[in-house]
């Protein structure tokens, strides 16, 4: 239902992982999550308007350029992720290793297109951006996204967050893309 369906749109997507396991409590996981996004970025020419690392899952506002196709650029981050993110839970101190690694194997024998590890739910609630005002709706969620679990009081005191990108502030991911090139895209 809610699948990516114009590969040249713009859309607000949801990583989950399965579980709703709080692998994003470590900083070596998060900004793995940056780099992978780094690199897409500048490799797959995606553009990221909008981004929030939670917990348990990430909001993100993105869209490519022709000939890439967003959904295999997707369907790649999430693969290489969830191999790099085991690969980190396997190689760095992790105090819950034996007990996600174990989760995410359970999880990987229910589907059979998983081989090993399940790190990401099935999907992305893919909701393409039609109009300059939903597409501020959803960009005010992500920001507000850490307020409302208690994490910060202010949306850009959230570092893994695009909220001090559009603050114009310093910003750990500087290659976020702010609204208004993006409005031309969405018709």
């Amino acid at each position: 239902r809610h699948t990516i369906k114009k590969d040249n749109a713009t859309y607000f997507l949801t990583l989950t992982t399965v579980g709703w396991v709080d692998i994003f409590t470590r900083k070596n996981h998060s900004e793995l999550i940056l780099s992978c996004l780094r690199y897409h970025i500048k490799q797959r020419e995606l553009n990221v308007y909008a981004y929030c690392i939670m917990s348990n899952h990430i909001h993100i506002i993105v869209n490519c350029d022709p000939p890439n196709k967003l959904s295999d650029i997707i369907r790649d981050f999430k693969r290489y992720t969830s191999k790099a993110l085991i690969q980190a839970i396997k190689n760095k101190p992790e105090s819950r290793r034996e007990w996600m690694l174990d989760h995410f194997m359970n999880i990987a024998k229910e589907h059979s297109k998983t081989q090993h590890f399940k790190v990401w739910k099935d999907g992305n609630h893919a909701i393409e951006l039609y109009s300059e005002k939903f597409t501020w709706e959803k960009i005010n969620y992500i920001h507000q996204n850490p307020i409302k679990a208690g994490y910060v009081v202010q949306p850009e005191h959230w570092i893994y967050s695009s909220a001090s990108n559009y603050m114009q502030m310093d910003s750990i991911l500087k290659e976020v893309v702010r609204l208004k090139p993006m409005l031309r895209s969405i018709k």
